[in-house]
């Protein structure tokens, strides 16, 4: 794997001296500890990305008149919770 100098700009003091000692107490480089840190990033993005799939564009529509109860009446049917 090629290995990239990188300097970074405005990364808060604090959060950074948080960050650094986490990665001593892990026995990891500084340079080994961002790379994981990057990487979980880039995975929850794709995570969210997979999620954006066909099932949760569907957008809620009227069936019509006389149709206000139709959930109702498939979790009756479907959890026979008859009332």
């Amino acid at each position: 794997m090629e290995k990239t100098f990188i300097g970074v700009r405005d990364v808060d003091t604090e959060t950074f001296r948080k960050f650094r000692a986490r990665a001593i107490a892990q026995k990891l480089k500084l340079g080994e500890a961002i790379t994981q840190a990057m990487k979980e990033v880039l995975g929850k993005k794709e995570k969210t990305k997979k999620r954006n799939g066909a099932l949760f564009n569907i957008k809620p529509f009227s069936w019509g008149k006389g149709t206000e109860n139709t959930s109702k009446s498939i979790d009756e049917i479907v959890y026979l919770n008859k009332k």
